[in-house]
């Protein structure tokens, strides 16, 4: 079960337990939320995992697109330099060396740009999933703050009110 999943279980779980009368906390069972919570803990490290793979992954595409360009660059250099004999075959290379510079950095912009967009993707999903779990984690936080106020309130001895009261000369009055 996907993160994702297990945050919405959890979720689903909190907004239909019964709710404690004339209090905002509610019922829930405790094992089975904090099975949930485990749940989400135990997969958090490989979602990270994915994450700097992912990482991992765009630096290696970003490695071969400058290793790509480079030998683009120099196969340029070396056939200019073989065309320098004749000044108009020297004229066409500088001209297709610099198409093919132009070329090679306009690919290497564009790969850029791809993996910076894939990455913030990618990272934006996991900002996703670390908030949802902070929320779920706040609410449960919440609940239990709530839950303990009102166990705390139950327990005030408050004075009997039903019982007769006496009066001012002694006489007792229903």
């Amino acid at each position: 079960m996907e993160i994702h999943d297990k945050l919405d279980e959890l979720s689903e779980a909190l907004e239909s337990a019964r709710a404690v009368p004339m209090s905002a906390s509610c019922m829930v069972n405790r094992a089975d939320l904090l099975a949930g919570l485990d749940d989400v803990r135990r997969q958090l490290p490989a979602d990270l995992k994915r994450a700097d793979a992912l990482l991992a992954d765009a630096e290696a595409v970003i490695a071969t697109a400058h290793r790509q360009g480079d030998e683009i660059i120099a196969g340029a250099h070396d056939e200019k330099m073989r065309l320098v004999a004749d000044t108009e075959v020297l004229a066409q290379a500088e001209r297709e060396a610099g198409r093919i510079i132009a070329g090679a950095e306009a690919e290497a912009d564009r790969m850029q740009r791809e993996i910076d967009d894939y990455i913030d993707a990618k990272l934006a999903n996991f900002e996703l999933v670390l908030t949802k779990t902070l929320e779920a984690v706040a609410r449960g936080r919440d609940k239990i703050a709530g839950r303990r106020a009102v166990e705390e309130l139950s327990g005030i001895d408050l004075p009997d009110f039903d019982e007769g009261q006496q009066g001012a000369e002694g006489e007792t009055r229903p």
